[in-house]
């Protein structure tokens, strides 16, 4: 039986990645001592790989056929792989990380250009070379191997690291200065692999699901039944994702409408609704959303 090796990234993306995964219908379960989580399907092995390593050397030298990792490491480590699909969602949030340039809230760095000369300590270290030379600025970079927020003052003058909300920057009284990066997940590809045409199927019908997955977080369904003397203005303030699906009820004269939107609009448009002439108003989630 011909496999997919899939790799799923290890730490903060671990738990996201699962849930996912899950509501794209592939349901992932780790143990917390194995690398080689179970899946259930029946064509597909997994394994738990750190996000830095996956692209390189894991999914480029053909050990995976495809995985998992954030934009930021494919290009620290100037990997050549096939990017699939870009799925945007990170530890927390369905929303991209950032990497961001910070210093001490009191510190006399205001730009780029403030840190010629100085020290600056990250993970994210030929990325952030390539930055400081993309705006002629002479800087030392050193890796930093976690912690990185306790290092101003002591060992860096800043850091370059990665957030989504900045909670954790203020939490050490830091300030941002600039963002380097947005980095978003992204389904990768070993070249080889993607030029079977197997493989590359099993893994154009994964993106599709994880991606439907992804678009339907922020949208639910709504139904509801309206009479006929209603029906117009109710259209007039319907949204969708194209047009409502509107059908006849077995009563005379009352329609049963049904339609996907924004899930951050419900919360003012049922009202609306209502006051329209609509009733029997159904919110309901959904699992995927294809397009």
């Amino acid at each position: 039986m011909k496999k997919l090796k899939l790799g799923i990234p290890k730490g903060s993306l671990q738990d996201s990645t699962v849930k996912w995964f899950g509501k794209a219908g592939y349901n992932i379960k780790i143990s917390e001592r194995s690398y080689y989580p179970t899946i259930d399907h029946n064509e597909i092995d997994v394994m738990l790989v750190r996000p830095q390593e996956m692209a390189y050397p894991y999914v480029q030298k053909g050990v995976l056929d495809a995985g998992l990792t954030g934009e930021d490491w494919i290009r620290e480590r100037k990997a050549n792989v096939v990017e699939v699909a870009e799925l945007v969602y990170s530890k927390q949030w369905s929303q991209p990380a950032r990497w961001v340039l910070a210093v001490k809230n009191d510190s006399d760095i205001h730009s780029v250009k403030d840190l010629e000369g100085k020290v600056i300590s990250t993970e994210l270290v030929e990325v952030s070379r390539a930055y400081l030379a993309e705006n002629g600025v002479q800087a030392k970079v050193e890796f930093s191997y976690g912690a990185t927020e306790v290092k101003i003052p002591y060992l860096a003058d800043a850091i370059i690291e990665i957030t989504e909300t900045g909670s954790s920057l203020r939490a050490n009284d830091l300030r941002i200065v600039d963002t380097i990066m947005v980095s978003t997940t992204k389904l990768i590809a070993n070249k080889e692999a993607w030029q079977d045409n197997w493989k590359r199927r099993k893994l154009e019908n994964l993106a599709m699901l994880l991606e439907g997955a992804l678009v339907a977080e922020s949208k639910v369904g709504l139904k509801m039944n309206i009479s006929d003397e209603n029906l117009k203005d109710l259209m007039e303030i319907l949204p969708s994702m194209k047009a409502p699906t509107i059908s006849s009820l077995q009563e005379t004269n009352w329609w049963a409408v049904d339609t996907v939107i924004d899930e951050n609009v419900v919360r003012d448009l049922i009202p609306e609704l209502k006051r329209v002439g609509a009733e029997d108003i159904i919110e309901y989630p959904l699992n995927k959303v294809i397009p």
